[in-house]
C-alpha cells in the first residue's frame, strides 16, 4: 500500500510538471529567450514557406539551440497572426495594406517570385495556346467578367466547345491578390472553385483536363529536376499583345521561369516581392533571425528557385531593422 502511494504521488508529480511546461511554452507572450536560445513562430503565405523552411533548416545549423514552429495557410493568416502576436513572423506574399499599417505592421521585403497562370497539358487546346498565348485581356474575361466560358473561344476555334473549369483560391491569399491585381480586380472578384492552399490549387487542375488556375512558382515546377510537376503547365502570357507566344514568355522549365522574373520580362504583377510581417520592430533572436536573412540568407534563394532582391532593396530593408 506504501509502495502504491509513494507511485501515484510520483505520477502526479511529473503529470504536473508537463502540464506546468507545456502551459509555459503553449502561452509564453514571448518565445524568444536568450539570444542564440529560444522558439521563432512563423506562420503564413504558401509562397514563402519553401524558402522558409531552408531559411529555419540553414540558421539552425549556425544556432543549434534556437528552434522553429512554420505553418503555411495564406498570406491573409500569416497577417492576421503577425498583428495579433498569435506568432513572432508573418509570412505575405504581397503588398502591405495601409490599413495594416495603421494597425502596427512592421515589414521587411526578402525576396521575389511570381503567380503563373496554370492549365493542364491534356487540354484540347493546350498545344494551340502554348503557341499563341493569353493576354490579361483574355484571362480577365475568364476569371473576371465571365464573357469566355469555353476553350474554343480561349484560341479562336470555335470547333472546340469543352467548358472552361475554373479554380481558384479558397484562403486569403496573396497568390490571389497578385492574380486580380494583375486583371485588375480584388481576390473577392475571382471566380471558380475555391480550393485551399497552392497544393491542393495544382493538384485540381492536374486532375481535370479542362481546368485553370494559378499558382505560386516553387509549386508548378519540380525542385530537383526543374520540369513542370505531373500534368501542369504553366500558360504563355502575351505581355506584348502580339498574338503569339514568343520564344521568352513561354517556361518549360523553373530556371526560365526564374529569368524571365528576374530580368522583369514578366510583368509585376503577377510578379511581386515577398515579405516578413512583425507586430512591431522586432528585437533579440527575431531580429537577429531577420538580419541573417537579408544578409547570408539570401545566399540560399537562388537555388531554392527564388528571385534575389536587388542589393539597394536589401540595404533598404536593412536599414529598417536598425
Amino acid at each position: 500500500m506504501k509502495n502504491l502511494l509513494i507511485v501515484v504521488i510520483t505520477a502526479v508529480y511529473f503529470t504536473s510538471v508537463l502540464f506546468m511546461s507545456s502551459c509555459q511554452t503553449q502561452n509564453s507572450p514571448n518565445r524568444n529567450m536568450a539570444d542564440g536560445e529560444g522558439i521563432i513562430t512563423i506562420s503564413g503565405a504558401w509562397a514563402l514557406y519553401p524558402m522558409m523552411i531552408r531559411w529555419s533548416e540553414e540558421y539552425q545549423k549556425l544556432h543549434p539551440d534556437v528552434m522553429f514552429d512554420i505553418s503555411a495557410g495564406g498570406a491573409g493568416k500569416g497577417m492576421a497572426d503577425a498583428l495579433a502576436g498569435a506568432v513572432d513572423i508573418g509570412m505575405v506574399s504581397r503588398e502591405i495594406y495601409p490599413e495594416e499599417i495603421e494597425k502596427g505592421a512592421f515589414w521587411v521585403s526578402v525576396t521575389k517570385d511570381a503567380v503563373f497562370p496554370t492549365i493542364n497539358r491534356n487540354n484540347p487546346v493546350w498545344e494551340t495556346i502554348n503557341q499563341k498565348g493569353a493576354t490579361s485581356e483574355i484571362f480577365s474575361k475568364i476569371f473576371v467578367t465571365g464573357e469566355i466560358t469555353n476553350w474554343g473561344e480561349v484560341v479562336g476555334r470555335p470547333e472546340i466547345t469543352d467548358p472552361i473549369h475554373i479554380f481558384t483560391r479558397s484562403d486569403a491569399c496573396g497568390a490571389a491578390a497578385t492574380w486580380a491585381e494583375y486583371l485588375g480586380a480584388l481576390q473577392e472578384d475571382l471566380s471558380g472553385v475555391g480550393v485551399y492552399g497552392d497544393p491542393g490549387l495544382l493538384d485540381a487542375v492536374i486532375k481535370d483536363p479542362f481546368a485553370i488556375g494559378y499558382n505560386n512558382l516553387n509549386y508548378i515546377y519540380d525542385m530537383q529536376t526543374g520540369k513542370p510537376i505531373q500534368d501542369a503547365r504553366v500558360i504563355p502570357v502575351d505581355v506584348n499583345n502580339n498574338g503569339k507566344a514568343d520564344p521568352s514568355e513561354i517556361f518549360n522549365s523553373k530556371q526560365e521561369a526564374v529569368s524571365a522574373v528576374a530580368s522583369g520580362q514578366y510583368p509585376s504583377p503577377p510578379a511581386r516581392e515577398l515579405n516578413l510581417v512583425m507586430n512591431s520592430k522586432p528585437t533579440g533572436l527575431v531580429k537577429d533571425f531577420v538580419y541573417w536573412i537579408l544578409g547570408d540568407g539570401q545566399n540560399f534563394v537562388d537555388e531554392a528557385g527564388y528571385i534575389t532582391l536587388p542589393e539597394v532593396r536589401l540595404e533598404e530593408e536593412l536599414i529598417k531593422l536598425d
